[in-house]
């Protein structure tokens, strides 16, 4: 890894093996490039030290058996919780779903309702829609104030007794804009209502800490922290967990089985049937290592600080029309007038600059946005002024061809 001192630039893209000189990845926000770290960490761990964990009583069992967990404690430390309330799922999409099947599907009933705002993912929206059909509730939607941040205000007036769960994005995965989740947070409890926090685009950028938001559930992907793919954590309060039935039946979850009736072991170990993605939560612990050595509050200065270029040299393009608030956490979404964004990503690709062009699965931001698609260049740990002048090179680009 690269030596970090607070008194120079970021500049660690040399610990990143797939990004070739003179390419400007702008997609982290759909899934960030790895650094030598962690592609290290997860060869070692097929390579080297591989076993099944939790089963073995042979001495590499064992011993991946404290690697897994230590990297359940990282976690833990990481984001201000406890190992206990960490569970390993694929993804936030499927810690969402655990929570909209296992507590909502359980604890909710017919007139309760559900609060979500107009910037949500998919993924935190459509769970929520199937658990609400199954057991009768409804739901609500929070507008957006006017530079697209989620209306708190709006919010505190919409809320009643009968809303029983919030989920919310802590950071906007299409326009970057910040919630205040501490907020947020005490204006479900002043309801009564538990709330979910989705902190994928927020764990890479920001510091996050559990216990001082005091939100009920919080979930992210390792995929978006510089980890690998198919592996991310539920976090949630330690009495909530104890009430949710099993997430899936199979090994591991398990106390005793008889044809009879089966126990369930506690959480976490209760929503983690079957051999779990062993290697995938060493290279997270390798990606959460790695991010702490940078610092979170030095990648929050960075990414803004790149924000805060790409869009004032973008701004001087009058064709462009930027989205979301002045000040973001490493997203900028614009449009080009009279283009489409899969046009203009082309265009871009050619250049050797890879951004996101589409819906970013948010229809319904989309349409509140009065959009289609847009193009999204989202910065991570290894971009630098140079990315951002391919980027407006390349929307130059794309409005002389376009004419």
């Amino acid at each position: 890894m690269s030596v970090i001192t607070t008194d120079r630039p970021l500049d660690v893209v040399a610990d990143f093996p797939a990004i070739p000189a003179g390419w400007a990845y702008l997609d982290t926000a759909a899934t960030s490039q790895k650094p030598q770290a962690v592609v290290d960490a997860i060869t070692r761990g097929y390579g080297e030290t591989y076993a099944t964990v939790h089963r073995g009583v042979y001495q590499r069992s064992a011993d991946m058996t404290l690697a897994y967990e230590a990297a359940r404690a990282r976690v833990a430390r990481f984001i201000g919780g406890q190992p206990d309330d960490c569970v390993f799922v694929r993804g936030a999409t499927e810690a969402i779903n655990l929570v909209a099947q296992c507590w909502a599907g359980t604890q909710l009933k017919a007139g309760d309702r559900i609060l979500l705002s107009m910037l949500e993912h998919h993924s935190n929206i459509v769970p929520w829609q199937m658990a609400a059909e199954r057991v009768g509730a409804a739901i609500d939607v929070v507008p957006l104030t006017q530079d697209g941040r989620i209306d708190l205000d709006a919010m505190a007036r919409m809320l009643t007794p009968a809303h029983k769960l919030v989920a919310l994005s802590h950071v906007s995965n299409v326009l970057g804009s910040v919630l205040d989740a501490r907020r947020a947070t005490d204006l479900a409890h002043g309801v009564g209502a538990k709330i979910l926090i989705d902190g994928c685009q927020a764990v890479p950028r920001l510091p996050v800490d559990v216990a001082a938001i005091g939100c009920d559930f919080y979930v992210f992907s390792g995929h978006k922290l510089y980890g690998p793919t198919g592996i991310g954590v539920l976090w949630g309060r330690a009495a909530l967990l104890e009430q949710m039935p099993p997430w899936q039946g199979g090994g591991s979850m398990i106390d005793r089985v008889t044809f009879a009736a089966t126990t369930y072991a506690p959480p976490p170990g209760r929503f983690e049937a079957g051999t779990p993605h062993i290697v995938g939560a060493l290279g997270l612990h390798a990606a959460i290592d790695y991010v702490d050595g940078i610092g979170l509050e030095r990648i929050h200065v960075h990414e803004t600080a790149l924000v805060r270029e790409a869009r004032d040299a973008l701004g001087q393009i009058n064709t462009v029309r930027l989205l979301g608030p002045e000040e973001s956490a490493g997203i900028v979404s614009f449009v080009v007038e009279g283009v489409h964004p899969h046009d203009v990503a082309t265009i871009l690709d050619e250049g050797e600059v890879a951004i996101r062009a589409g819906h970013h699965c948010a229809q319904p931001l989309m349409s509140a946005l009065g959009v289609e698609a847009t193009a999204r260049a989202s910065f991570g740990v290894y971009n630098g002024p140079a990315d951002i002048a391919a980027l407006v090179k390349g929307v130059e680009r794309v409005t002389r061809i376009f004419g």
